[in-house]
């Protein structure tokens, strides 16, 4: 008798731990779900056009916004750097 008890203790256990896990995987696929729905049209939108295009600051290496980024125009290019820091360090 104390042994079924015990498996029937033991199997509501594992089902509750089963609920909470499924509920826990339901509700980060449905998030993951809805962000994905909320960005407009079925065609996915590219990097450069959420934040413009990147460029690698040629100092340091960091990609930054072309929207954003500090320019320097040398010798008949520009240049884009993520710091002032860097746009003076930068040797032409």
């Amino acid at each position: 008798m104390f042994r079924a008890l015990l498996y029937l203790i033991l199997f509501s256990l594992a089902v509750s731990v089963i609920k909470v896990v499924a509920g826990i995987v339901a509700k980060a696929f449905s998030a993951s779900v809805s962000t994905s729905s909320q960005t407009g049209p079925s065609r996915p939108r590219s990097a450069s056009q959420a934040v413009g295009e990147l460029r690698k600051d040629p100092v340091c290496g960091t990609f930054v916004s072309t929207a954003t980024a500090i320019q320097k125009a040398a010798r008949g290019e520009v240049h884009y750097f993520c710091s002032v820091d860097c746009r003076d360090k930068f040797a032409v």
